[in-house]
C-alpha cells in the first residue's frame, strides 16, 4: 500500500483552510459562519466482508477496509470543504470526524467544524 492509500487530509493547495484547533496562528476570524458537515454512509461488499472475516481469524490489518475507511473519511472531508465554501467560508475551525454503524447496513462518517471568514493578521 502506498501512502495514499492509508493517508488523507488536504492537499496543499485547497482554497479552503481546515484544522482541528480553536483558532489559526497569524490569522483573525473575521465572521463566524456556523457549523458545516460532510456526511456519507459506506457499506462493504460481500467478498470484503468475508475477506475481513476470515483475516480477522488469523489477525492483522484489513488492508480493505482501511483504504475503504480512507476513501470514505477523505469523501465526508471533501463534502465539508464543499459546505463551508458554498457558504461563504474560507476556513473550517474544529474540524472531527464521527464514525458510525448505520443499521448494521454500513458505516456512516461525517466530518463537522465550524465555518468561518479568516483573514491573516499584519
Amino acid at each position: 500500500m502506498s501512502i495514499d492509500d492509508y493517508g488523507g487530509g488536504q492537499g496543499p493547495q485547497s482554497d479552503i483552510l481546515v484544522v482541528t484547533t480553536n483558532d489559526v496562528p497569524g490569522y483573525r476570524v473575521e465572521k463566524v459562519i456556523g457549523e458545516v458537515f460532510g456526511l456519507t454512509v459506506r457499506s462493504r461488499h460481500l467478498g470484503s466482508q468475508i475477506g475481513a472475516g476470515l483475516k480477522s481469524m488469523i489477525g492483522g490489518e484489513l488492508r480493505g477496509l482501511t483504504k475503504t475507511l480512507v476513501e470514505t473519511r477523505n469523501q465526508a472531508m471533501e463534502r465539508l470543504i464543499e459546505q463551508a465554501r458554498a457558504r461563504g467560508g474560507n476556513a473550517v475551525l474544529m474540524m472531527r470526524f464521527d464514525v458510525t454503524e448505520a443499521a448494521d447496513v454500513g458505516t456512516e462518517v461525517c466530518a463537522y467544524g465550524t465555518a468561518v471568514v479568516v483573514t491573516r493578521e499584519t
